[in-house]
Protein backbone atom coordinates (compact mmCIF):
# COMPACT_ATOMS: atom_id res chain seq x y z
CA UNK A 1 0.00 0.00 0.00
CA UNK A 2 1.43 3.41 -0.97
CA UNK A 3 2.42 5.94 1.65
CA UNK A 4 0.94 9.44 1.71
CA UNK A 5 3.25 12.45 1.48
CA UNK A 6 1.77 13.80 4.71
CA UNK A 7 2.75 10.60 6.53
CA UNK A 8 6.33 10.89 5.26
CA UNK A 9 6.46 14.50 6.41
CA UNK A 10 5.07 13.59 9.85
CA UNK A 11 7.75 10.92 10.37
CA UNK A 12 10.55 13.25 9.31
CA UNK A 13 9.19 16.14 11.40
CA UNK A 14 9.04 13.89 14.48
CA UNK A 15 12.81 13.38 14.17
CA UNK A 16 13.62 16.92 12.99
CA UNK A 17 11.07 19.34 14.51
CA UNK A 18 12.82 22.41 13.05
CA UNK A 19 12.93 21.02 9.52
CA UNK A 20 11.60 22.66 6.42
CA UNK A 21 10.29 19.73 4.39
CA UNK A 22 9.22 19.75 0.75
CA UNK A 23 7.84 16.48 -0.62
CA UNK A 24 6.92 15.87 -4.25
CA UNK A 25 5.14 12.80 -5.63
CA UNK A 26 7.29 12.14 -8.70
CA UNK A 27 5.04 9.65 -10.49
CA UNK A 28 1.61 10.42 -9.03
CA UNK A 29 1.41 6.88 -7.68
CA UNK A 30 2.24 7.41 -4.00
CA UNK A 31 5.31 5.19 -4.34
CA UNK A 32 7.96 7.49 -5.82
CA UNK A 33 8.76 10.68 -3.94
CA UNK A 34 11.40 13.38 -3.80
CA UNK A 35 12.01 15.09 -0.47
CA UNK A 36 14.11 18.09 0.43
CA UNK A 37 14.77 18.33 4.15
CA UNK A 38 16.49 21.40 5.57
CA UNK A 39 17.43 21.25 9.24
CA UNK A 40 19.99 22.76 11.59
CA UNK A 41 20.37 19.25 13.04
CA UNK A 42 22.44 18.35 9.96
CA UNK A 43 25.20 20.83 10.88
CA UNK A 44 28.55 19.09 11.10
CA UNK A 45 27.22 15.86 9.57
CA UNK A 46 28.53 14.53 6.29
CA UNK A 47 25.88 14.24 3.58
CA UNK A 48 25.74 10.45 3.88
CA UNK A 49 25.02 10.69 7.62
CA UNK A 50 22.31 13.30 6.95
CA UNK A 51 20.59 10.91 4.56
CA UNK A 52 20.97 8.01 6.98
CA UNK A 53 19.32 10.09 9.71
CA UNK A 54 16.32 10.85 7.48
CA UNK A 55 15.99 7.20 6.44
CA UNK A 56 16.16 6.20 10.13
CA UNK A 57 13.29 8.61 10.82
CA UNK A 58 11.20 6.67 8.30
CA UNK A 59 11.44 3.65 10.58
CA UNK A 60 12.21 0.93 8.04
CA UNK A 61 9.44 1.87 5.62
CA UNK A 62 11.86 2.24 2.69
CA UNK A 63 11.43 -0.65 0.29
CA UNK A 64 8.04 -1.52 1.77
CA UNK A 65 5.36 1.13 2.15
CA UNK A 66 7.71 3.64 0.57
CA UNK A 67 9.21 2.30 -2.64
CA UNK A 68 11.52 5.17 -3.65
CA UNK A 69 12.65 8.44 -2.11
CA UNK A 70 14.95 10.84 -3.92
CA UNK A 71 16.47 12.70 -0.97
CA UNK A 72 18.15 16.08 -0.74
CA UNK A 73 19.29 17.42 2.60
CA UNK A 74 20.56 20.88 3.52
CA UNK A 75 21.51 23.10 6.43
CA UNK A 76 19.64 26.44 6.73
CA UNK A 77 21.55 29.51 5.52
Amino acid sequence: MPMAAADIEDLIRAAFPDAVIDITDLAGDGDHYAAKVTSAAFAGMPRVRQHQAVYAALGGRMGGELHALQLTTAIPD
